[in-house]
């Protein structure tokens, strides 16, 4: 969240090596169990975001479901990382913390 703040809660930040997916999930109750269930215990923290990118950018992001009928979940690879933040509007909000 550093890098998000860094870029005035505008921008994604690079991808590491090992995450060449940015993996934007589309429901608010899957994305407070990722935050709470796995970020927490693997890194001390987990954020819930808000954030708007234009419809017509995300056309070309397909909706995967990546688990149950509500854990829908967009795929963007890292090398289209700068175009999503390019097409995103307004900020990225934080809605939940959790330590």
């Amino acid at each position: 969240m550093a890098l998000v703040r860094e870029s005035r809660w505008r921008a994604w930040p690079p991808r590491l090596p090992e995450q060449p997916i940015l993996y934007p999930v589309l429901n608010e109750d899957y994305a407070i169990r990722i935050a709470r269930e796995w970020n927490v215990k693997h890194d001390g923290a987990g954020f819930v975001t808000r954030f708007e990118v234009e419809t017509d950018f995300l056309s070309r992001c397909p909706v995967r479901q990546a688990g149950g009928e509500s854990i829908l979940e967009l795929r963007v690879p890292a090398e289209e990382l700068d175009e999503f933040n390019a097409h995103s509007s307004g900020r990225i909000r934080v809605v939940r913390e959790f330590r």
